[in-house]
């Protein structure tokens, strides 16, 4: 408990001087600028239930009492309650804290024709799991879905992700022409779609068959039940969705950038889009940097073993194969493999003089995590000594998926390594929040120096040094799947995307000792109901998290310092691989949080990673199976 201590008050002292704010999470009943940017509303604001009434009455009866920010279901006789507005597609976002043996639920497209709002709109159940009586547990469509973990994780337990009676649960609630889900404490519990075979066939062997119209109404309230027994709701959003289910982006204006090939007359030697076996392969690039002594020297590195060195020209039509590493690294095109490959890579500082330059790739083998030195050929500069790996770190992956993979040397001159918590879903090792392991954490190492029995140096001042059972390495931790870091080369403050699992995608400003939340939170909010290690920091919150609704997997960028375009210089680009939005974020380091949040380019550019060069352009990389990967940003003509 001493060295737990000590590390939060020294932590509090870092904080205190620089940085992005420690919280416990999103202040209840308010909306954060990203959902409200974004569409949601707040059907109670912790002060007054005006935006609700009984069932079939004009008013809300006493029974309802609104104490602590909470509105409560506490007397007997209080009755059901609706929303006074109706609702056809949305969102709705709402937290509960059901009392022991408790009993409610939520209900959608609520229809007034009945005796009871169950007859015509589904429930989402709601009980105390441990001492409930019903044996559909909280969270379940009543009598209709129950969570089902998806086939490729091999799961075949039902989920549970409830806290006990007493603690407070998130529910997620997606209705939209699409496709409808549900999720508990940030853990996708079902997918259904409203009026499909599936949904007929259920509801037509469920007590609900025999109500006319069940179901079928698409609007209707939002209906919150008194099932006799004190429940407590807050933090309750809604956000209306269109219909095509997609809602705003959490913009404040438009930049309204096009990509453009940087070196459209490219040719990448070694690189064929078809193998022996006459399969098309794409060429996927994930890191792009420079030779700081030598700028007009390029390096890309491609997820299938390749790196490539060529001359920053935008006429450049010739590059040279640096390295080839194919026949070592998993093949992201195999099966589960997707994230895995050659996935960073860094040059030393000295890299002109020295040749040292270091790489991260998952190995063919059994999939775990390798970091390895090399230096360039003694004979031909365009060319590395393939022999000369010196593999310095291993880490072993219990599963093929957050593998993180960037690398970056910082101004302090250190080896900077991002490591995703492992794979799989929820979490499965609580490796986030567990500072005796390496995976969901930020390393940070020293390539010119060697701490004992090991090939690397471990700072002396890295924060949980003298913290036992701790790894020395750990920067900063809280991490489910860091996608990409990078170092703003003005102020030296270290960015990172952290992809997320069902809800929210973050972007944090990292600091040392940093604790960004997973799997206690994703984002700013709570998540899942796993015992989680004793707390060794605060926890953080993301500068700028969104929702997934706009967006399902964040790609991590570059702060912009060219002086090319004026109207990016000082914004951190970043952009979500699924929906193909970039966008540029301000920073404002005395608050700790983004001021604005530009768009750059709306939609359907699935961005893989960004890179840089020696000017501070930034630039971003997608697929290809013509070679065409690397994109600038121009201002249309």
């Amino acid at each position: 408990m001493k060295y737990v201590s000590l590390a939060i008050s020294w932590f509090m002292v870092v904080m205190a001087a620089c940085c992005p704010k420690v919280t416990g999470g999103a202040e209840p009943n308010t909306l954060t600028r990203s959902e409200e940017l974004s569409g949601w509303e707040l059907l109670f604001d912790g002060k007054s239930a005006d935006k609700w009434r009984n069932y079939r009455s004009d008013t809300l009866s006493p029974g309802w009492k609104v104490e602590d920010g909470a509105l409560i279901r506490a007397e007997k006789g209080a009755g059901d309650i609706v929303t006074k507005e109706k609702f056809k597609y949305f969102e709705l976002s709402i937290e509960y804290r059901i009392s022991p043996g408790g009993n409610s639920g939520i209900m959608f497209h609520v229809t007034e024709d009945h005796p009871q709002p169950w007859h015509s709109g589904p429930e989402i159940q709601i009980q105390d799991n441990a001492q409930g009586h019903d044996p559909q547990l909280a969270g379940w469509l009543y009598q209709l879905y129950q969570p089902t973990a998806p086939a490729w994780t091999g799961e075949t337990d039902i989920l549970d992700a409830t806290r006990p009676a007493g603690q407070w649960n998130h529910i997620y609630l997606r209705i939209a022409p699409n496709q409808c889900e549900v999720s508990m404490n940030g853990n996708l519990y079902y997918r259904f779609q409203l009026g499909s075979e599936d949904w007929k066939r259920r509801v037509a062997k469920s007590k609900f068959a025999q109500f006319p119209g069940f179901g079928e109404a698409g609007e209707g309230h939002i209906c919150l039940q008194d099932h006799g027994d004190v429940v407590a709701f807050r933090n309750i959003k809604v956000r209306r969705l269109p219909e095509d289910g997609v809602p705003p982006q959490p913009i404040t204006g438009k930049l309204n950038m096009n990509g453009v090939l940087a070196f459209p007359n490219l040719k990448w030697e070694g690189w064929d889009p078809i193998d022996e076996g006459g399969n098309i392969r794409k060429l996927r690039l994930l890191e792009l940097t420079y030779d700081k002594k030598n700028p007009t020297r390029m390096f890309a590195i491609s997820q299938g073993g390749k790196i490539f060195t060529f001359e920053n020209r935008p006429d450049v039509s010739q590059s040279h194969l640096f390295l080839d590493l194919s026949d070592t690294v998993t093949q992201w095109y195999t099966r589960g493999a997707n994230e895995e490959g050659l996935l960073g890579l860094a040059l030393h500082p000295d890299f002109s003089s020295n040749g040292l330059f270091y790489v991260y790739y998952t190995h063919k083998d059994d999939h775990r995590t390798v970091v390895s030195q090399f230096r360039v050929s003694s004979e031909d500069p365009h060319r590395a000594d393939r022999a000369s790996e010196e593999v310095l770190l291993e880490v072993k992956q219990p599963y093929q998926n957050h593998n993180g993979g960037s690398m970056e040397f910082g101004p302090d001159g250190y080896l900077y390594i991002g490591l995703g918590d492992g794979g799989l879903r929820n979490d499965p090792l609580i490796a986030g929040q567990d500072i005796s392991k390496l995976l969901g954490k930020i390393l940070r190492i020293d390539v010119n120096s060697r701490t004992e029995g090991k090939k690397y140096g471990i700072p002396a001042d890295n924060p949980f040094v003298d913290v036992p059972n701790a790894r020395g390495e750990i920067y900063a931790y809280g991490f489910r799947n860091p996608w990409r870091i990078a170092f703003d080369r003005a102020t030296g403050r270290l960015w990172t995307g952290d992809v997320g699992q069902e809800l929210w995608e973050e972007i944090d400003v990292v600091v040392k000792g940093g604790n960004y939340g997973w799997s206690r939170r994703e984002g700013s909010h709570g998540f899942g109901n796993k015992p989680q290690p004793e707390l060794v920091s605060p926890l953080i919150d993301p500068v700028w998290e969104y929702d997934h609704g706009v967006g399902k997997s964040v790609t991590g960028g570059r702060v912009y310092r060219s002086e090319r375009l004026p109207e990016l210089q000082g914004k951190y680009i970043y952009a979500d691989y699924v929906s193909g939005a970039i966008w540029a974020l301000s920073y404002d380091p005395e608050a700790g949080v983004a001021t604005t949040n530009e768009q750059v380019i709306a939609s359907g550019i699935p961005v893989l990673a960004f890179g840089e060069d020696a000017d501070g352009e930034v630039y971003y990389m997608i697929d290809s199976a013509q070679g065409n990967c690397i994109y600038k940003f121009e201002r249309p003509q």
